[in-house]
């Protein structure tokens, strides 16, 4: 072979140059079958693929050094689409989970106003007796004696302040089976106080009530009005209570008219289903209570609390 390939300028290849000067047959063949060795190898290290689009080797492949990737058990397959049954609308991607719950807020009802009651049904034969107790506790000890002698239960409508200076009167009360009631704390005119005012002599009375009878009762009514104005309604709701007991029937004792004048008041316009106002502290209350028992009597009219009243 002429020319001036590498064959020409090395007659005898090896694998660090060429053998020179005399070479024995075996040295060539020794020398050519080293050479072909590493030339081979240096063919499969050139087509090795590279990511950077040339020849890689292990100097310069950037994955050389890389971990081997995660098994297929330890990797997170994306969502499926999922398309609805029978609906035929395209597949949708489902929704990772939500990590948190969604937050609400509880958004209380406001209270319900009470509602004015002046009497109750006209169906029965039944009134109410309700006492506004204030004043001197003696006379509303002799007032007890005479309901307890005639089994005669009835509604105290309790001025706060009053109730807590008695506890043992309002225990005595309970005992006999009477309702001990709110009639604010202090005994003042609610028409003419501010709101702030009024939820106070509400809720100070019921606070009292719950200390000494274990509720603050269902029944309000309000002193120095006979019909509770809108805010007095509102503010009784807003303590709880859902009744504010009015009377259809003013005895008018706390005038002091006299024993005979309380019954007459009263026999003027009671009828099935009246309620009834007289109040604790007033000795003609004291001295007309069993002629006024007997005047219901007479009517067929019997007392119960406003409890049963408005059952």
């Amino acid at each position: 072979m002429t020319g001036d390939g590498p064959a020409a300028r090395c007659p005898v290849p090896a694998a660090g140059g060429c053998l020179t000067g005399t070479v024995t047959e075996e040295q060539r063949r020794i020398a050519r079958r080293t050479f072909l060795g590493v030339a081979a190898a240096g063919a499969l290290v050139a087509c090795s693929p590279n990511p950077t689009g040339g020849a890689a080797s292990p100097e310069t492949d950037p994955r050389a050094n890389e971990s081997a990737p995660p098994s297929s058990s330890a990797t997170t397959s994306p969502p499926k689409a999922v398309a609805p049954t029978g609906s035929g609308a395209p597949a949708t991607t489902a929704a990772p989970a939500a990590t948190t719950a969604p937050v609400t807020t509880a958004v209380a009802a406001a209270p319900t106003a009470a509602v004015f009651v002046p009497n109750g049904p006209r169906t029965k034969q039944l009134v109410s007796l309700t006492f506004h107790a204030n004043g001197d506790p003696t006379m509303a000890s002799k007032l007890l004696d005479i309901l307890a002698a005639r089994g005669v239960r009835t509604t105290v409508f309790g001025v706060g302040s009053w109730l807590v200076e008695n506890p043992k009167l309002v225990a005595r009360m309970v005992a006999e089976g009477h309702e001990v009631a709110n009639h604010t704390w202090s005994h003042q005119t609610m028409g003419r106080l501010d709101r702030g005012t009024i939820a106070t002599e509400i809720s100070r009375c019921a606070d009292a009530l719950t200390k000494l009878i274990g509720s603050p009762s269902p029944w309000f009514r309000p002193s120095g009005i006979e019909v509770p104005t809108a805010v007095i309604l509102e503010e009784a709701g807003k303590v709880g209570y859902r009744t504010s007991v009015g009377y259809d029937v003013d005895s008018l004792d706390f005038q002091d008219p006299g024993a005979k004048a309380v019954v007459a008041n009263v026999a003027a316009s009671v009828k099935p289903g009246s309620i009834i106002s007289v109040h604790f502290g007033h000795q003609n209350t004291v001295d007309a209570m069993p002629s006024l028992l007997d005047l219901l009597a007479t009517k067929d009219l019997r007392p119960v609390t406003v409890g049963s009243l408005l059952a």
